[in-house]
């Protein structure tokens, strides 16, 4: 303790050191490398910090959607000393960056190590060849048949939320009750992620004493959110050794957050891989995620196989990633439910419809997928609310982006295409392409389901693989788990809104967009208690 204790003192005491190497480095690299300050942009904050702190530290979308409107689809900000950045949402340069340049455009190298923290190495965190081999080995568990035949067990968890809602009802006065939905839905949602991808029963409906789920709720909002203006500098100046080493031996209530719930998830993955391996020696085969990927990777030639660290990441990946963008993606889509009654109507008629004509058996993703306006509602919740709001890049070479329509430089010069040098940083705005109007029309700033019911042609080009969204990302890059995620989100989606009315409470008027990585819901003032959408739910009345 007494060596990582000096370890931890020395590493702090370079700060000041490290930070003068580092703006060194900026400036040459700012004057060495193509330019990119011709193009409009805000004025930084600081020379210290740049546009950062309101990237970092706003409400989510509050920055993009401000410089969107100011200065059009790609934007030119301010990092660290200067250093120019930009703030892209163009569809067709986002099209290049994602789908065409491939493995062109990496991770920040900070934001890898906040997913290595985490997650540890896994897909979060790879890049290029490593990115490309994980990914392979991890594709059977989530092909589309594998991903519907998920459904039971994803309606198993909807049954269960149901039943317990029920229960407080029955004890109600006036027979409606409010609920933080934001906290029910986290935890179906982590009971039938562990099902269907572990085969390992959480109990966090029944608020079974879990220590791995326990750690695991808040972990983004406790270590993310509200990040100070020391720990933007941080992330962003100092090299990752110095980063590493924070995460080692810093005794911060983040770092303890982060590396308690790293070794439990280890302990956890460890002893459920080892499990499925000897089952699968015996000649036992389940059909979880976690047993499909044990099976593909011992077939795997060597050279292809994921490590035993790789084998936990994933898992890690999978309980954090999968879980929260599931979780929130469909409490924003609940909350547009309850502040829409006519769309809550109509789609509760659309699946009660459905529901006559399964005579008993229960819903399928046959099912699902004939449900129009169901998956209306849901793309355009995660159009208008996408859990993941930014992605972070950096050029790999010397690039040059195509735009969609033409932008005036600072010098009055038009421009169709963008040169961008290499290790140029880029936000990718999903947030602000979500709402492009020449993508997603002129009410793109309005939660309106009926836009995908328009019969006009397609618009812009061909990025997401549901709606044309970025939710999912795209490219070499897509969510590997989009398919999983969509069905449970669904699943749960015709449990509640068939059984249930949900209405808006007085307590939204302080409802925040938290940037944690993720878009949680928080209460302005209540931002330390986490994730909070207080609902009143009732009973929906029956014909």
């Amino acid at each position: 303790m007494e060596t990582a204790h000096l370890l931890f003192e020395n590493a702090r005491g370079l700060g000041v050191f490290l930070g003068i190497i580092a703006l060194g480095y900026f400036l040459y690299r700012r004057y060495t490398r193509i330019s990119i300050s011709h193009i409009p942009g805000p004025a930084p904050e600081s020379f210290l910090l740049g546009n950062l702190a309101e990237l970092f530290q706003s409400q989510v979308g509050a920055p993009d959607f401000k410089w969107k409107q100011q200065f059009g689809d790609i934007v030119r900000i301010k990092g660290p000393f200067g250093e120019d950045r930009l703030v892209v949402s163009d569809p067709k340069a986002m099209q290049y960056i994602f789908q065409t340049a491939g493995y062109g455009f990496l991770k920040w190298p900070e934001r890898t190590e906040i997913s290595r923290v985490l997650m540890g190495r896994g897909l979060l965190w790879a890049d290029d060849a490593i990115h490309r081999r994980q990914r392979k080995a991890m594709l059977p568990g989530f092909g589309a048949p594998e991903s519907k035949a998920f459904v039971p067990i994803f309606l198993k968890a909807a049954s269960n939320l149901a039943a317990q809602w029920n229960d407080l009802l029955a004890s109600s006065i006036d027979q409606s009750v409010e609920l933080n939905v934001a906290s029910w839905l986290s935890r179906a949602t982590m009971d039938s992620l562990g099902e269907a991808a572990f085969d390992y029963h959480f109990g966090a409906l029944e608020n079974k004493e879990n220590e791995l789920m326990k750690a695991y709720f808040g972990l983004m909002s406790d270590t993310l959110g509200q990040p100070s203006r020391r720990a933007i500098f941080t992330q962003t100046v100092m090299p990752v050794w110095y980063l590493q080493l924070m995460s080692k031996y810093s005794n911060t209530r983040r770092m303890v957050h982060a590396r308690h719930t790293a070794q439990l998830a280890n302990d956890v993955a460890q002893s459920l891989i080892d499990m499925k391996s000897q089952a699968l020696l015996h000649g036992k085969e389940n059909k979880d995620v976690l047993s499909l990927l044990v099976k593909a990777n011992a077939s795997e030639n060597p050279a292809s196989r994921l490590t035993d660290e790789e084998m936990l990441a994933q898992m890690r990946t999978l309980l954090l990633a999968g879980h929260e963008t599931s979780s929130t993606s469909l409490v924003w889509c609940i909350l547009e439910i309850s502040r829409h009654p006519e769309v809550q109507k109509k789609l509760r008629e659309e699946i009660r419809a459905t529901e006559r004509k399964l005579n008993g058996r229960d819903f399928t993703a046959a099912d699902f997928d004939n449900m129009p306006y169901m998956i209306a509602v849901l793309k355009e919740s995660m159009r208008f609310h996408p859990a993941v709001y930014q992605n972070y890049r950096m050029a790999a070479h010397d690039v040059v982006l195509p735009l969609s329509k033409p932008i005036t430089t600072t010098k009055g010069k038009t421009i169709s295409e963008l040169p961008v040098g290499k290790g140029t940083k880029l936000v990718l705005s999903i947030a602000a392409y979500n709402r492009n109007k020449e993508v997603f029309g002129e009410d793109a700033d309005v939660f309106n389901p009926d836009r995908w019911f328009r019969e006009s042609e397609k618009k812009g080009p061909t990025l997401g693989v549901v709606g044309n969204l970025l939710t999912f990302a795209g490219g070499v890059r897509t969510c590997i788990g989009w398919r999983f995620a969509l069905y449970e989100m669904l699943s749960l989606l015709v449990e509640i809104v068939n059984n249930f009315e949900l209405t808006p409470t007085k307590e939204l008027e302080r409802l925040r967009r938290e940037a944690c990585l993720v878009m949680l819901p928080t209460l302005e003032g209540e931002q330390i208690k986490g994730e909070n959408l207080p609902l009143r739910i009732s009973i929906a009345a029956r014909d």
